[in-house]
């Protein structure tokens, strides 16, 4: 981990500042309802370096605006989904992996969308916090589909982009905590297509 200036490492307290920031920023951005200290709105950086455990002035020196923040925490998040495959297929099956992996992004996908307003913002100041995320998801995927593929329990036809769609369209129609249980049954369903051999 480098600084924001990418010159140095970060030291270890200063590492752990920067993670316990983006943790605490992750979990009140998400929040639909606006929860702590937003006055029901998005919460200020006050009360993220707050709920953090550090102070404001340790927030800034990490990330010098709100629109930094946030482009911070969405990457961290992608970045930890994306690093979800290779550790899944080490621990699981190939087919279990893909299924706990399209978990991790579905629940990837619900917090996104109660961070809507805040990616929003970041885009209109000039930010592009979806650089690179297809590319990064795709490759994960394909990493899943090509360990099915070896081993004779998935299909060898399948594009990564196309199940990329698939599983952000489920996202789409079922991303609502409340149909958590619903958008399970649909990925069981295109975990089931791609077992299919024509």
């Amino acid at each position: 981990m480098t600084a924001a200036n990418g010159d140095r490492p970060l030291r270890a307290d200063a590492r752990r500042n920067r993670d316990l920031v983006l943790a605490s920023a992750m979990r009140l951005l998400s929040d639909a309802s606006g929860g702590s200290g937003g006055g029901g709105g998005s919460p200020t950086l006050d009360a993220i370096a707050k709920d953090a455990g550090v102070g404001i002035g340790t927030l800034y020196r990490h990330f010098p605006t709100r629109e930094a923040l946030v482009e911070a925490v969405y990457r961290n998040e992608l970045t930890a989904v994306c690093d979800a495959a290779p550790a899944l297929l080490e621990e699981l099956a190939p087919v279990d992996a893909t299924r706990a992996w399209m978990d991790r992004y579905i629940d990837f996908m619900i917090a996104k969308q109660g961070m809507a307003d805040a990616l929003r913002a970041v885009i209109a100041s000039g930010g592009n916090p979806y650089a690179h995320s297809r590319d990064l998801l795709g490759s994960a995927i394909r990493l899943l589909l090509d360990a099915g593929a070896a081993n004779g329990a998935l299909r060898k036809d399948v594009d990564a982009d196309d199940v990329l769609v698939s599983i952000s369209g489920v996202a789409l129609v079922a991303g609502e905590p409340s149909m958590r249980e619903q958008a399970g049954r649909l990925l069981d369903l295109l975990l089931d297509g791609l077992r299919y051999k024509p």
